[in-house]
């Protein structure tokens, strides 16, 4: 009886270690918190290098994977995140909601094993690729480049 008194005091305490230290983790990594108003910022979501596109703070981002191009007059280029085991519906129902609410227009989605989102700024365009390997590792590719009319 004593020994699982001992174990059981054992195992709240690194829990409850592991929970003191995982608060800080973001302040060690020297990462400034830029977060969204309200339910987002609760979750750590945060603008990356595109201003108007929130990043779900679960996703990991992979800079060696990522380009961003950018002039006085517009910015464009790809990031890549990822995250095992992570829901695709409710990556597409976050960015569903917080693009809308940064004013992107959904102009199309397919939903599958690659799911696609496609939304536009009367100046912009973005396309959203989330796919999850037989692993389960869940990818996520942004694309954001400036929306031109090709003249026939």
């Amino acid at each position: 009886m004593r020994r699982k008194a001992i174990a059981l005091w054992l195992v709240i305490l690194i829990g409850s270690l592991g929970m003191a230290c995982s608060s800080t983790r973001s302040e060690k990594q020297g990462e400034p918190a830029q977060t969204a108003e309200g339910g987002a910022a609760r979750y750590g979501a945060r603008y990356y290098s595109f201003e108007d596109v929130l990043i779900p703070g679960e996703l990991n981002y992979q800079p060696k994977k990522s380009a961003i191009y950018e002039t006085p007059k517009f910015k464009m280029g790809w990031m890549v995140f990822s995250k095992w085991r992570i829901d695709q519906n409710s990556l597409i129902e976050f960015f569903t909601y917080h693009m809308e609410k940064d004013n992107w227009k959904l102009v199309s989605s397919f939903k599958g094993k690659e799911s696609f989102l496609n939304f536009s700024k009367p100046d912009k365009t973005c396309t959203m690729k989330i796919t999850e390997n037989w692993l389960g590792k869940t990818s996520v590719e942004i694309r954001v480049g400036p929306l031109g009319e090709k003249k026939m």
